[in-house]
């Protein structure tokens, strides 16, 4: 069976989606659906922006995808893809190969377990996108210092950039729990081991420190440059307070200068 994962938005409303869709899904949740279909296959939105099918064809997934375009918050110009295969065997261990797990029970559990991790893959793959250009942007930003000795950013402009890189942050903070196993693996022993070994197969934990390394990194930058920003609004509010002195200082002398003269 083959999963595909797609990031198609920021974010899903699943609760729309449930209501258009309009039959009774396996699992749901406030962050998520799980759908099973006619002829083995499956279907998983996550709030987060991630669709993920199982057992569909090219152009049934593509239409499937476009059917609940209205409930896609800011999508990508392009989709994010991951693939994976379940391969079913006489078994009773859990091998995982680069493309494909071969397992001995292949059931609607199983799948979800699957389809989760795939989905927690592709959204870290987009996350590791987003900081690298956060990163990018800060290194720019540092080598301008280096260079000219000054931050040629407006406030406006720095402000927006932290928001941006703290809505990152809390993005993942919210969607990516890569450390809490679905409670489903608790009480089965079988999806508790797929679980650990999904995740272990598709680097999550790993994944995701490097993500949650490289915001630090972002961050410790931005704490820097807003104090540049800071001392330099001070430093301008200082020669204004300077010049309105003078001004009050020459008013004095002028006037004073015009007694005596009168």
């Amino acid at each position: 069976m083959k999963l595909s994962a797609f990031l198609v938005a920021n974010q899903l409303d699943i609760k729309g989606i449930k209501a258009f869709l309009d039959i009774k899904p396996l699992a749901d949740s406030s962050s998520e659906l799980y759908y099973s279909f006619s002829g083995g296959k499956y279907q998983y939105y996550f709030n987060y922006g991630v669709v993920v099918f199982a057992g569909y064809g090219e152009d049934e997934m593509k239409w499937a995808i476009k059917a609940v375009t209205n409930f896609q918050k800011s999508p990508p110009v392009t989709w994010l893809r991951d693939d994976h295969e379940l391969r079913q065997e006489e078994r009773n261990d859990i091998a995982f190969q680069f493309d494909e797990v071969l397992l001995g029970r292949l059931d609607d559990k199983v799948i979800r377990i699957a389809m989760f991790n795939l989905a927690q893959s592709v959204a870290l793959d987009y996350y590791h996108g987003v900081s690298e250009t956060l990163l990018t942007e800060v290194k720019g930003f540092a080598n301008q210092l280096q260079l000219t000795g000054k931050l040629k950013i407006s406030r406006k402009n720095m402000m927006r950039f932290i928001g941006k890189a703290l809505s990152t942050q809390n993005e993942i903070a919210e969607n990516i729990y890569v450390f809490d196993a679905p409670e489903l693996v608790w009480d089965d022993e079988y999806l508790d081991k797929l679980q650990q070994g999904l995740a272990k197969h598709f680097d999550l934990r790993v994944r995701f420190s490097e993500v949650e390394y490289t915001l630090r990194i972002i961050e410790d930058n931005l704490s820097v440059f807003r104090e540049i920003t800071h001392q330099r609004e001070n430093t301008v509010l200082e020669y204004i307070i300077i010049i309105l002195i003078l001004v009050e200082v020459f008013d004095l002398l002028i006037t004073k200068i015009l007694r005596i003269a009168g």
